[in-house]
C-alpha cells in the first residue's frame, strides 16, 4: 500500500518542483524565492520554513535527483560481476546526464560561474562529488576482493565516469542534432567497460 503524504510533505514536493523548473528556465540568479512561492502556490514563508535559503533549495533540488539516481543506479558489487555491475551503472549514469534537468543544470553552472561561482561548487559537491564518490566505493569493493588490480580507486573512478560520457554527452551538450540510437549507446557502454575492466586486470567471458 503507497505510503499517503503529509501536507508538509506535499508542500515540500510543490516547492521541489517549482524550484527545479525556475532553475532549470531561468537559472539561479533570476530565481527568487518569491518566485518559487509563487509558482508552488505557497507561501514565502512556507518556502523557508522547507528551506532555509535559496542555496540550500538548489542544493536540495540537486541532491534529490542524485539520490534518485544512487538509489536505482546499479547493483551490490557482492551480487553482480563487474561487468554487469558497471555496464548498468553506466546506462543509469548516462541517463541522468543526459536529463533534462541535468543539462539545464550544468549549463546554469557553467554561464554563472564567474558571477556566482558559488552556485559551480554547490552543484559539484550535491552532484558530481556524490556520485564519483559511489563509483569510488564500487570500484574498491571489487579490489577488495582481488578481482580488480587498481591502485588508486578514485582515478580509476574518474576515469571510468570521463570515458562513458565519451561522444554521447558531448552531442547533447553542444547540441548537435543527429541522434546516436540506443544501440549504439549500448554497444559503446559494453565496449568502454570491457576495456576498461581489463585495463586493471579483469577479462570479460
Amino acid at each position: 500500500m503507497p505510503k499517503v503524504r503529509s501536507k508538509s510533505e506535499e508542500k515540500r514536493q510543490q516547492i521541489y518542483d517549482a524550484a527545479t523548473q525556475l532553475f532549470c528556465d531561468n537559472g539561479f540568479a533570476a530565481t527568487s524565492m518569491d518566485l518559487v512561492a509563487k509558482n508552488a502556490g505557497v507561501s514565502k514563508q512556507t518556502v523557508y520554513s522547507h528551506f532555509g535559503s535559496k542555496d540550500e533549495l538548489f542544493v536540495a533540488t540537486i541532491t534529490a535527483r542524485c539520490e534518485q539516481f544512487l538509489s536505482t543506479s546499479t547493483t551490490s558489487p557482492k551480487d553482480s560481476d563487474p561487468y554487469t555491475t558497471l555496464c548498468q551503472y553506466a546506462e543509469h549514469f548516462l541517463a541522468l546526464l543526459l536529463s533534462k534537468e541535468a543539462l539545464a543544470i550544468h549549463r546554469i553552472c557553467i554561464n554563472e560561474s564567474m558571477s556566482h561561482p558559488l552556485v559551480s561548487r554547490l552543484f559539484f559537491k550535491a552532484g558530481p562529488e556524490r556520485v564519483i564518490a559511489e563509483m569510488r566505493t564500487i570500484l574498491d569493493e571489487y579490489k577488495q576482493q582481488n578481482i580488480l588490480a587498481i591502485d588508486d580507486v578514485h582515478i580509476a573512478a574518474i576515469q571510468f565516469l570521463s570515458v562513458i560520457k565519451g561522444e554521447i554527452w558531448m552531442h547533447k551538450e553542444y547540441n548537435i542534432e543527429k541522434p546516436i540510437s540506443g544501440d549504439q549507446v549500448k554497444v559503446y557502454i559494453q565496449s568502454t567497460v570491457q576495456h576498461f575492466l581489463a585495463g586493471y586486470g579483469y577479462q570479460v567471458s
